[in-house]
This record gives C-alpha cells, sequence and structure tokens, in this order.
C-alpha cells in the first residue's frame, strides 16, 4: 500500500498513528503544501477529491478521506469495539471530528502555521474560531470526566481521530488546554499507547 500524507497535517497524522500502533508498513508518499510532490499527485490523478490523504491500495484503487481510511485500516482491530452501540457511538465522534473540530481547531493552526494563509488570519475570524474552539473542547472535557476513553473501555478509532489536531491545539492553534485537565490527561493516555509516533516522527 502506498498512502499519500502530508506530513504537518492532522488528517494524515492520525493515520499514521494509527499504522504505527498496528505496527503495519506502508510506503510513504509525502505531498506537504506547496510542494512538487503534491501538484505531481494531483496531475497523476492520485488525489481524487484535491487533497491528501490518500491510501492506494496494491490493485490501484484509491481511497480518500482521512476517517474513512481510518475505518478501512481499523477493521477487525482492537480499535474498532466489538460492540455495535458502540461503533455507532465511535463513529458518532469520528463524524463530529469532520463536521464540527476540525474545522475550527485545524483551521486556527492553519491560519496560525501556514503562511500562505496568514492573510485570512483577520483579528475578528482567529477570536471567533478561539471562542468556538474552547467550546468545542468543552464538549470533550466533559465526556471525558472520570472515564479514560471516549467510547468503551479502551482506545478506539475516535480517540486517534481526534488526538491528531487536539494535542496540538495548543501549541499550534492558541487555545488554553490548561482549562481543560480532561483532555490533557487523555492527551497522556493516548501518547503512552505501545507503538505510539509523534505527528513529526
Amino acid at each position: 500500500m502506498r498512502l499519500y500524507s502530508m506530513p504537518s497535517s492532522g488528517n494524515s497524522y492520525k493515520l499514521r498513528l494509527l499504522l504505527a500502533f498496528l505496527g503495519r508498513e506502508v510506503e510513504m508518499v509525502d505531498v506537504e503544501a506547496g510542494s512538487a510532490a503534491l501538484a505531481s499527485a494531483k496531475a497523476e490523478g492520485r488525489l481524487p477529491f484535491g487533497k491528501a490523504p490518500v491510501l492506494e491500495l496494491p490493485d490501484g484503487r484509491l481511497l480518500p478521506e482521512s476517517n474513512a481510511i481510518l475505518c478501512w485500516l481499523g477493521e477487525g482491530t482492537r480499535f474498532v469495539p466489538a460492540d455495535p452501540l458502540e461503533q455507532a457511538e465511535m463513529l458518532g465522534w469520528m463524524f463530529w471530528e469532520q463536521n464540527s473540530h476540525e474545522g475550527v481547531i485545524a483551521v486556527r493552526a492553519a491560519l496560525r502555521c501556514y503562511p500562505h494563509r496568514r492573510a485570512e488570519a483577520t483579528p475578528d475570524r482567529m477570536a471567533a474560531l478561539l471562542e468556538a474552539g474552547h467550546g468545542l473542547l468543552a464538549i470533550m472535557e466533559r465526556r471525558l470526566a472520570g472515564r479514560d476513553w471516549l467510547v468503551g473501555a479502551g482506545p478506539s478509532l475516535a480517540d486517534i481521530c481526534l488526538y491528531a489536531y487536539t494535542h496540538s491545539a495548543g501549541s499550534r492553534g492558541g487555545f488554553e488546554m490548561e482549562r481543560f485537565p480532561h483532555v490533557r490527561d487523555w492527551l497522556d493516555r493516548v501518547a503512552a499507547l505501545p507503538g505510539y509516533k509523534g505527528l513529526h516522527d
């Protein structure tokens, strides 16, 4: 398999993290924003939706969208609960990550960290994203009060999915993570799992 991965992106990182936890190897193609490799992958039709990540299967089929790839790679592993209701809860958190969390937490980080996005970082927009992001982190804080993982008794794809952008929400996004002790403890638990690799590992 070949993974077209944007090294600085949380959406790509969540896949690299799951692969590390599973001890699985793939050929990695780095397609960082603005790189010649990204332009080439687009020109060759390797990115069906025009963005990374994309998993290329041995038969040449292309699977886009980070959470779809997570589900495909995670099928039959310890990161997918056996209970159907817990599976549905896991998917609920993954849908929420893409529909709500990523569009605020990741976007504020991108506006701060990517030079080509800085013109979009107006004071009003950054303030609105900060307030909205703290509200989203508060939802996670309430969920993680009195429990170790987002769903069930062990880590699931939901934890891997939401870890990707949450773990850098303070350093890259400027969010006040000291306000969310249960989230910070959960981040530490994910990072302590065997096989863990960081964003830049």
